[in-house]
């Protein structure tokens, strides 16, 4: 190789170098900018509930509180105010009772369609998850105005029979596809052994679907507890409100709390499905990897 040559396969080698490094460069501001963007609104919520309604009020909403006790004061404030024990109370009932049920409804109807043979089982399946295709706002001025007409509007009983038959969709899709990658094997020679189908679905394919179900009991879960359009327009009475309904009737106390102490509040109203979700943390990532959600 000539001397040219040579000098040539260096300034194309430094050539790469040099924008390989320009492009981690870029990488790496595009990462501090993307960061940065997720990180203000943390930061505008972490300091803002230290500060008193004056302190907030009086100096830059992103500046350092003077304190920290403040924090207790507005819990104390949001706590009472807002009334969310009774709106946490209604969501705890609303979220476990409804995700609860229609995960194992889910799990009843995903056994019957992928363990059981039978004629149109596909069809039943695009039936059922049909309703996850229409946007959910078009369920509302329908039930609405059958709630009213069967009495179960702003009734706690209203809102557990909405929450699981909309819930129910997304575990059935989950679990089928979990069913259907698992051994037929014991399911026949159960059967053989004179085992109901029930007996199957109990003692034998169950037991090995708690990680799936309990991915799904989260996540919807997480959804009936954050819900605001349904539990404002079917259950707007303080008895049975949920927790997110609770705080947007809150949020018209600005002039009078401080958007502080509502923050605070909807800190508060963050905790329980936070805390549900390290509980219950090893079981949901095992449930998302094997059912492949």
């Amino acid at each position: 190789m000539s001397n040219i040559e040579y000098h040539l396969d260096l300034e194309a080698i430094a050539r790469r170098e040099k924008k390989a490094h320009r492009g981690n460069w870029l990488a790496m501001a595009g990462t501090i900018l993307i960061s940065a963007i997720w990180i203000v609104p943390f930061y505008y919520l972490a300091t803002s509930i230290f500060k008193t309604t004056e302190e907030y009020s009086l100096n830059h909403p992103l500046s350092l509180p003077s304190s920290v006790t403040p924090v207790m004061e507005n819990a104390v404030t949001a706590w009472s105010n807002a009334k969310m024990g009774t709106g946490m109370m209604n969501s705890a009932l609303y979220g476990f009772t409804g995700a609860a049920l229609a995960v194992f409804i889910a799990a009843l109807a995903a056994f019957g369609l992928s363990r059981i043979d039978f004629r149109g089982k596909n069809y039943w399946f695009m039936l059922i998850f049909a309703g996850t295709i229409f946007p959910l706002q078009m369920y509302l001025i329908p039930l609405f105005f059958l709630y009213q007409k069967f009495g179960i509007l702003n009734t706690q009983f209203g809102m557990i029979l909405f929450y699981t038959a909309i819930c129910i969709p997304f575990p059935v899709l989950v679990l089928r596809n979990y069913m259907n990658g698992m051994s037929r094997d014991m399911d026949e020679a159960a059967r053989m052994d004179g085992a109901s189908e029930f007996t199957v679905f109990h003692k034998i394919v169950l037991p090995n679907c708690w990680g799936p179900m309990t991915a799904t009991f989260l996540l919807q879960f997480t959804w009936i507890w954050n819900d605001l359009l349904f539990s404002t327009v079917l259950a707007n009475r303080t008895e049975v409100r949920s927790i997110m309904n609770a705080l947007q009737v809150f949020q018209g106390s600005y002039s009078s709390v401080g958007p502080n102490v509502v923050l605070t509040a909807a800190v508060i109203a963050s905790v329980p499905s936070i805390l549900l979700y390290f509980i219950l943390r090893k079981h949901f990532m095992e449930g998302m990897r094997v059912s492949g959600a």
